[in-house]
């Protein structure tokens, strides 16, 4: 057995316990001094700002297998499928890069590249409106075994999206369509339902598929 010899944080200056402002730890903070503060952060309501102000993550358990999800998932051309506005996948001359249409602005072109690893069973969007230089919208996604984590059959996917700057405002409006009034950051405080609505729409297809002995891709994506 191994004893470790260096003391957690001991890097840290000689202070009181090592203690960092806003830092909680049971040696500085015991159980009894701790439960009111966790007792004050739960709420029966919460800000919207504050939960997804900066953040805008959702996720749902999917009765399919989570490796035939991922490799749905990992294809661009899924997203042609199950979210709400994103139509006419076609590939560009540079290699993975897709280009499609957000029908939620007026004419506003979308590019995308998927960036997948098989092992985590990550899939990550990069995106942008607009032009394909900068792909600064970025969507996170994880498949996790079901049986791991609820010890059933199926798949749980976890997505989250973060609040880059450029929500706020747009970095290249010379490649907008000049008639086109809203920006993608317009409908940030959306995105938690919108998510939402998105992975009802996943949820809805790949259960469909997986009830119905289908394969969860189709052909004509592979």
């Amino acid at each position: 057995m191994t004893t470790s010899t260096a003391p957690a944080l001991g890097d840290l200056p000689d202070l009181p316990h090592r203690v960092i402002p806003g830092l909680l730890r049971i040696e500085n903070s015991d159980r009894a001094d701790t439960t009111p503060v966790i007792m004050d952060m739960l709420r029966s309501v919460y800000p919207h700002d504050q939960i997804f102000g900066q953040f805008c993550s959702v996720q749902d358990y999917i009765a399919a297998p989570p490796r035939d999800l991922y490799e749905y998932l990992s294809h661009t051309q899924s997203l042609e499928e199950w979210t709400y506005s994103l139509r006419g996948f076609t590939d560009t001359a540079t290699p993975g890069l897709w280009e499609s249409f957000d029908r939620l602005g007026k004419d506003t072109r979308i590019f995308t590249r998927t960036t997948a690893d098989p092992d985590a069973m990550t899939v990550d969007y990069h995106c942008a409106w607009d032009q394909g230089d900068h792909l600064w919208m970025v969507y996170l996604m994880r498949v996790v075994d079901a049986q791991v984590v609820f010890d059933k059959p199926g798949s749980v996917v976890l997505w989250t999206n973060c609040r880059h700057p450029f929500y706020d405002e747009n970095p290249y409006p010379e490649a907008a369509p000049p008639d086109r009034k809203v920006w993608v950051g317009d409908f940030w405080e959306m995105f938690s339902a919108g998510h939402r609505l998105e992975l009802d729409n996943l949820k809805a297809i790949a259960e469909y598929r997986a009830a119905h002995g289908l394969p969860i891709t189709p052909d004509w994506m592979k």
